[in-house]
């Protein structure tokens, strides 16, 4: 990730004390997608860091690069670089709790966050993305905490194959307290509804 190049919905002194969401952005995005979409629905006390990814593509910047990654079934090591990087960022931010908050290859990026460190999150937001084909030693533990996620997606969303999505359904049976949420008339987007059920399942996880 670029540690510069983060979007802060609050000023650095405004920040103690208060529950951080970590917003990871899709394909071809920037740090300013999510941020401009979620944050003003989102509760007071919330605190975002909307993060850009380190690869630049198709006019914005990628978690995982498209060349040998098809879509929805990134390499695995691909995908442990980048959620390592996020977390060697996070040992330098201070806050009571942090959540996750993803969109496509975002969503992707949130999971394998709680599976590297399971302990570190409070809950997880997945918007349009999937699971990784991994194995990680958190999955274990996962099972056993199952921490509160999300699971919106479009019923009309084209972009992520099923089999990602079956695989997805599979792993959060097994290691998340997990609310689905298929939108009618949806593509592979953030929009309306959902936006709103967002800000209604982190108020829930913060108070």
């Amino acid at each position: 990730m670029d540690r510069g190049a983060v979007l802060w919905s609050e000023e650095e002194r405004a920040r103690r004390a208060r529950p951080l969401l970590v917003m990871l952005h899709g394909w071809s995005y920037d740090e300013t997608h999510l941020h401009r979409l979620i944050t003003p629905h989102l509760p007071d006390e919330v605190v975002v860091a909307s993060v850009r990814a380190r690869i630049p593509e198709a006019g914005g910047y990628a978690w995982f690069p498209s060349g040998g990654n098809p879509i929805g079934d990134p390499r695995p090591q691909v995908a442990n670089a980048a959620a390592l990087d996020v977390l060697s960022w996070l040992e330098t931010i201070e806050a009571p709790s942090i959540g996750l908050l993803g969109f496509s290859q975002g969503g992707a990026m949130a999971h394998q966050l709680m599976r590297l460190a399971p302990h570190r999150f409070a809950y997880c937001v997945n918007l349009a993305g999937f699971v990784v084909r991994d194995e990680q030693p958190g999955d274990e533990t996962l099972s056993v905490t199952r921490p509160p996620v999300h699971w919106g997606r479009g019923r009309e969303d084209r972009v992520i194959p099923p089999g990602a999505l079956v695989r997805t359904e599979r792993w959060l049976a097994r290691h998340a307290t997990t609310e689905v949420h298929v939108y009618p008339g949806l593509g592979h987007d953030v929009r309306g509804q959902e936006i709103d059920d967002v800000a209604t399942f982190v108020g829930k996880q913060i108070r």
